[in-house]
């Protein structure tokens, strides 16, 4: 793994490299996925089935694109000869009890001049979860984004994931959509099930909110369809920063940084250390993880494109390039893991210390593993209760207490060359003179 002295100019670099993999610079594929957008909302279930069975192979209809009973039964067979359904329960418990302390309340203020502000939390009606088929199905993905729409109290939760030749869907995936609380499931991947969910079809409702992840057609199709729904985030690449001092362990360190570097070829692994001596440790153990490793290819090539070991001569150096990077993990590992923590700006999740290694919070620690990626995390937050809830604010004045600023709002609204605006105060007390 490559080791570079940080500076201004290799700052600059590593960024720039960082940048390619943003969502925003896959235009390419944009028209394709416009066309798809437009024949669902156009067409409705004809799209819908037709694109299915482009892209999927199944024939897919009115009768069977909804997951059934029977089916999921079938999937909790198969799954729990694994040992994985108890392992979803023991997650869930810990992913709720995080999200429960995020929930918000409707609060009021009233004064005693008749006054009352306030802010009713209502939360949204329908949600849609779109989760990928394939390689790419990861149950605990469902889990964290069916778990805050639930604690939220989202009235409809619906599930879109692609199936197979078969018109099967992953196992894994229907067993953590049922132990999290989805409502129904549709067997419809890719745009065509984000335009479904945006537009609604005959069989599809329109939601008010789309998550999930997905790839660069899901992530282009959630783009397009902000405004007729919201959307969580364009999600791209996986990343991983570990800022680490002498005190690290360069083993473990090593091990972290491949953990996120086999999700795809994209993915970004970045070690930013003030030891010159840890960063030579570091990659040698990666060239032995490597060789080991199951997905070395994939490995090799995300390690070879945006793997760095950045080495900085202070921390304050160290920490300016990672609020510059702004990575979706980072993981700290120095003698004070917490002051440490406290002078970060950027990151999506903290893990500290050498044994809060980042697939703790992928699977079972609680919070969500839905992160902003690619430097978005200098605005975005984790997906989170907040997401699935909206505020009203609550305004009522009584006439003793509009009395008392009428005419500060007419002149506020004269100046402005509002009249109508001032005119409906106005008439309110036009007879007080």
């Amino acid at each position: 793994m490559r080791i570079v002295k940080l500076d201004e100019n290799s700052k600059k670099n590593v960024l720039e490299n960082m940048l390619k993999r943003s969502p925003n610079n896959y235009g390419d594929f944009q028209d394709k996925v416009d066309a798809i957008l437009k024949d669902v909302k156009e067409k409705g279930d004809e799209a819908l089935f037709e694109y299915t069975k482009k892209f999927d192979g199944f024939d897919l209809n009115a009768d069977n694109i909804v997951v059934t009973d029977e089916e999921i039964e079938e999937a909790y067979k198969e799954v729990e000869k694994t040992g994985l359904v108890e392992i979803i329960r023991k997650a869930l418990v810990n992913i709720r009890e995080y999200h429960q302390k995020q929930k918000q309340y409707s609060w009021f203020d009233s004064k005693t001049d008749g006054s009352l502000l306030g802010q009713k939390i209502t939360p949204i009606e329908k949600a849609g979860v779109y989760v990928p088929g394939g390689k790419a199905a990861y149950p605990s993905s469902v889990l964290m984004n069916i778990a805050p729409a639930k604690v939220a109290g989202v009235d409809k939760i619906i599930m879109c994931t692609p199936p197979n030749k078969e018109g099967k869907v992953n196992p894994n995936t229907l067993v953590a959509a049922k132990e999290a609380g989805a409502d129904v499931v549709y067997k419809v991947g890719g745009a065509q099930a984000i335009a479904a969910m945006a537009f609604g079809t005959e069989s599809v409702p329109k939601v008010d909110k789309i998550v999930g992840p997905g790839n660069i057609f899901v992530a282009l199709a959630k783009k397009a369809v902000f405004g007729y729904v919201s959307i969580d985030s364009i999600a791209g690449p996986s990343e991983v920063t570990a800022l680490a001092d002498e005190a690290a362990n360069p083993k473990y360190v090593a091990a972290d940084l491949l953990s996120q570097a086999e999700h795809d070829e994209m993915a970004s692994a970045i070690l930013v250390t003030t030891s010159e001596k840890l960063a030579g440790e570091v990659s040698q153990w990666i060239d032995k993880f490597v060789e080991k490793l199951s997905r070395k290819e994939i490995i090799q090539k995300s390690l070879d494109n945006y793997g760095y070991i950045l080495v900085a001569e202070n921390m304050e150096d160290a920490i300016s390039v990672v609020n510059d990077i702004a990575p979706e993990h980072l993981e700290i590992v120095t003698k004070n893991p917490f002051d440490t923590m406290m002078r970060v700006r950027n990151a999506g999740a903290m893990f500290l210390g050498e044994y809060s290694s980042e697939p703790l919070g992928d699977y079972f620690a609680g919070p969500n593993h839905v992160l902003p990626t690619n430097g978005t995390a200098k605005f975005f937050s984790p997906l989170s209760v907040d997401d699935f809830v909206k505020k009203s604010s609550i305004i009522a004045y009584s006439e003793e207490a509009l009395r008392k600023v009428h005419n500060d709002v007419e002149s506020f609204a004269t100046a402005e060359q509002l009249t109508a605006h001032a005119n409906s105060i106005h008439v309110r007390f036009e007879n007080d003179n």
